[in-house]
């Protein structure tokens, strides 16, 4: 009866959560359609003035967590993990990025003062 549940468990294994030779390739293929957009948007629509900065930056970032998650989720395997790892990881992320934001606006605030 083990013997059952064992072949069981690794034929269900195979199919979904598993890193296959395909899925790599298509994530692969992914960012590298990100980045290709990213290098246009860099070096054709921003210097032409087809975009301006102000509106790429966003774009940029946009872009990159894009990017961040396909790498964090398919080649670390943190979308294969359990529910409780993966919010052991994002939510201090979220924190930081939440720092990150708020420094940035004090920043601003002290940069208006001096002048």
């Amino acid at each position: 009866m083990s013997s059952e549940t064992t072949e069981v468990h690794h034929a269900e294994g195979e199919h979904g959560d598993t890193m296959t030779k395909g899925r790599i390739i298509k994530v692969a293929v992914i960012l590298s359609a990100i980045t290709c957009v990213e290098f246009f948007i860099a070096l054709y629509l921003v210097p032409n003035g087809h975009m301006p900065i102000n509106v790429a930056n966003p774009v940029y970032i946009v872009l990159t967590l894009f990017k961040a998650f396909y790498i964090v989720a398919f080649f670390m395997h943190l979308k294969f993990e359990k529910v409780g790892l993966v919010y052991a990881i994002l939510v201090p992320i979220l924190f930081i990025i939440g720092l990150i934001l708020v420094l940035t606006n004090e920043s601003h605030h002290w940069i208006t003062l001096r002048l």
